[in-house]
């Protein structure tokens, strides 16, 4: 997000999340604090604590309380990523060395079970035992999100199974961010709901187009090899549409089945590429973002609003 200029008023905050981060990691195993200096300079878009501060910041919420709540999420973020990578296999996030790359695979689990722990005591400083309860359901989501994606690879799934992992994996943080902001905010349930419905709304185009780049990017730009989900056995939206275009292709279960060649992954990643089916998920991601446009029109005027119009315009015209 650092070259996203609209946001540019929004840096000094956000530099204050990632400090309250990087306090929360001093005074345990330095071996901890490395890691995570390690994955905070490695980059990230901070979207979901941008969330929480320009949610926040429109209704009216205290900067302090603000702070934190963009800390704990992040750092809940930044768990996930942790155990997902472990979970792949992945040596490579944004182009950079990931934890399990360079440490061993108990060691991985127990940092990304620290950087949980440390998630929850940010929450607790907010005093709302509300909150919690929806920091603690988020992330029983997440985790049996993943789960069911550990059992469903090679398994050709539907739309309406695709749209419930992705909220799992992505939407329902970003949906908690957004929620927790209002929240936090004197504001009525009915403004708390607008608000929720926008983060909710916004994770699921962000997830879309990141499953779209994962066959049109490079790897150089999105930080993987190019059709990782695919390569791993599992199907996103843009293989789904293919196969609705393509019945009678059988190299999607081919490849997701672990019996094809390289050249036959290869050339069915050029088939999803070339085909109908990479415009139509970005319709789709489109359709997403502009509801969450409408849930704004609901919410106070200002800077503010209008930072999330042009997130949302962003999440779906982005390239990383």
């Amino acid at each position: 997000m650092s070259k996203v200029t609209f946001l540019d008023f929004l840096k000094d905050r956000i530099q204050l999340v990632e400090d309250r981060m990087q306090s929360h990691s001093h005074g345990y195993n330095p071996e901890l604090e490395l890691a995570l200096d390690h994955i905070l300079s490695s980059g990230g878009k901070r979207i979901r604590p941008t969330i929480a501060l320009l949610i926040g910041d429109m209704l009216g919420g205290t900067p302090e309380d603000l702070i934190i709540l963009g800390a704990s999420v992040e750092l809940l973020h930044t768990a996930t990523l942790v155990h997902d990578d472990l979970i792949d296999g992945a040596l490579l996030r944004r182009g950079n060395s990931t934890l399990n790359a360079n440490w061993s695979s108990a060691a991985t689990v127990l940092a990304g079970d620290y950087y949980f722990s440390r998630s929850a005591a940010l929450g607790a400083d907010l005093g709302d035992p509300a909150i919690l309860r929806i920091f603690a359901d988020t992330l029983s989501t997440i985790v049996s999100g993943e789960i069911t994606q550990l059992f469903e690879r090679q398994h050709i799934c539907d739309r309406e199974s695709y749209l419930k992992r992705i909220f799992a994996k992505t939407a329902s943080l970003f949906k908690m961010a957004a929620k927790t902001a209002a929240m936090l905010s004197p504001v009525d349930e009915e403004v708390v709901e607008y608000a929720t419905s926008y983060g909710y709304e916004l994770g699921m185009a962000f997830q879309i187009v990141d499953d779209i780049l994962d066959f049109t990017g490079e790897q150089v730009t999105v930080g993987k090899p190019v059709a990782s989900d695919l390569r791993q056995g599992i199907i996103t939206l843009p293989a789904i549409i293919y196969q609705e275009l393509h019945p009678d292709d059988d190299s999607i279960e081919t490849v997701i089945n672990k019996v094809a060649e390289e050249a036959q992954i290869i050339s069915l990643i050029g088939k999803i590429h070339d085909s109908e089916a990479i415009e139509l998920a970005h319709r789709e991601a489109n359709q997403f973002a502009g509801r969450a446009i409408n849930a704004l029109e609901k919410l106070p005027e200002g800077k503010e609003r209008q930072a999330l119009r042009k997130l949302a315009e962003f999440v779906v015209a982005r390239e990383s």
